[in-house]
């Protein structure tokens, strides 16, 4: 069922930024008069199509998921009636024809920045960035964090948040080997922190920069704290209800839910001894352990959720939340650094400074969409515009066949004071997507090294 959803909400996700992508292309076209002859979801042959009249714009869906286009008369491409030629693509003006080049990897920053706005007027929930057990000998031993310290800022930008401090982070090992990090203490003291990182390509091993930099998650001590229980699980059948707390399992005293799952997920079909605190009493239960199979492997299961109780909610979770004015300035500010941050990172790529190993194709995607969308709406909307961001970035690199390279193509021009010769375009795109099947075959390998590896 996992491997359904992921492929449902990645087809979900592509449709809506191809089609969102193409449409700033095709509504800029006809904003300047280009008249448009197809506008398609995908590539290859068209599988469906629809025209509501002879001169009207053909709607097509192809069979190949890997991107769309809009094809626009154009000379070169085919006879034009004279009577149609001032609406052809290549009549136009050279302004008019880059800022339709252009309006597709713009609309791609626009829909991240709605897609943010919306998530920061709902509300962002997350964890509060507080350090946990410290490597000894790292850079944030060297820099002197304790345990829980809370990270408040990295370089000037807030914190909220692990996710935010990740970025701002991962930010700071591709600007500088000193990373400047303010912290609060647990009395509520700030300190201004040094963290060096100088070992940039180590650090941006995927899954490395916080265990690279010494810094852990806290992982506060207390006992797990039953919530919503499932009508036909087995922890409701053996005598739990929502509120109990489970001191200990086998006669082993609980520290957190993270170490109760370990031990359930490792005893499926298995009855457990158990000590339960409910309100002022204190209970023996025998918990039978159900069994459900995730990714071909059979672990324990009850049908309970489980929780840290809330004095420790209440000092972990964050929330980012704003009203409508201020939460699209915070749009604008994150779309404008996540694209920033994309592009230094894949600069970084290319001379050496970063692995290679950040590059996720279809296959990543596809997991990750399916993710998010089972996690609810804000963390899919935050999966569409982060993927967004990336289609703009990339599509504004200058490699022939995408539009940044029709774009290098324009500013050629300009120079020139003349189009280049088909022959050269002819070149430019054979070379370029040479290129982009190169990168998709790379990003793929990386895909299947981290679902097999």
């Amino acid at each position: 069922m996992n491997v359904l959803i992921s492929i449902g909400a990645f087809l979900v996700a592509i449709c809506v930024l191809i089609i969102w992508h193409e449409f700033g292309h095709f509504v800029v076209m006809r904003a300047f008069g280009i008249k448009v002859l197809r506008f398609s979801v995908f590539f290859g042959k068209p599988l469906l199509r629809w025209q509501r009249t002879p001169e009207s714009t053909e709607i097509a869906v192809g069979w190949l998921p890997l991107g769309g286009y809009v094809k626009p008369l154009d000379e070169r491409e085919g006879e034009v009636p004279e009577a149609e030629k001032h609406l052809a693509f290549n009549r136009q003006s050279l302004p008019k024809r880059f800022l339709s080049v252009l309006a597709g990897p713009g609309f791609n920053f626009v829909f991240a920045i709605i897609a943010y706005w919306v998530i920061f007027m709902i509300g962002v929930p997350g964890i509060r960035p507080i350090v946990g057990e410290i490597r000894a000998g790292s850079p944030a031993a060297i820099a002197g964090l304790q345990p829980q310290d809370e990270i408040v800022s990295v370089n000037g930008h807030a914190t909220p948040t692990w996710d935010t401090a990740v970025v701002h982070l991962f930010e700071g090992v591709l600007q500088s080997h000193r990373i400047e990090v303010t912290v609060r203490t647990p009395q509520h003291a700030e300190r201004q922190l040094l963290l060096p990182a100088a070992d940039t390509r180590a650090l941006t091993m995927p899954g490395a920069l916080l265990t690279g930099l010494g810094l852990s998650q806290w992982q506060p001590q207390a006992a797990p704290v039953v919530g919503q229980l499932a009508a036909d699980g087995t922890a409701r059948q053996s005598g739990l209800k929502p509120g109990d707390v489970i001191l200990e399992v086998g006669g082993t005293a609980l520290t957190g839910p993270g170490q109760l799952a370990k031990v359930l997920q490792a005893a499926p079909q298995q009855t457990l001894e158990i000590l339960v605190q409910r309100g002022k009493q204190r209970l023996n239960l025998s918990l039978r352990v159900g069994a459900q199979e995730v990714d071909g492997k059979v672990v324990g299961h009850i049908g309970a959720e489980l929780g840290y109780p809330a004095w420790v909610l209440q000092r972990l979770e964050s929330e980012e939340r704003y009203n409508p004015a201020a939460a699209l300035g915070r749009a604008v500010v994150r779309t404008g650094s996540l694209a920033w941050l994309t592009l230094d990172a894949s600069w970084n790529m290319v001379i050496g400074k970063v692995s290679l190993r950040n590059l996720s194709g279809p296959i990543d995607i596809a997991r990750y969409a399916g993710y998010t969308a089972e996690s609810g709406l804000v963390p899919f909307l935050a999966f569409l515009a982060i993927v967004s961001i990336s289609l703009g970035v990339l599509n504004l690199l200058p490699v022939p066949v995408l539009d940044g390279g029709h774009l290098l193509y324009y500013v050629m021009e300009a120079i020139k004071g003349s189009p280049l010769s088909a022959q050269a375009e002819m070149t430019g795109q054979r070379i370029g997507l040479t290129l982009i099947l190169m990168l998709l075959g790379f990003a793929v390998y990386n895909d299947l090294l981290r679902l097999f590896g």
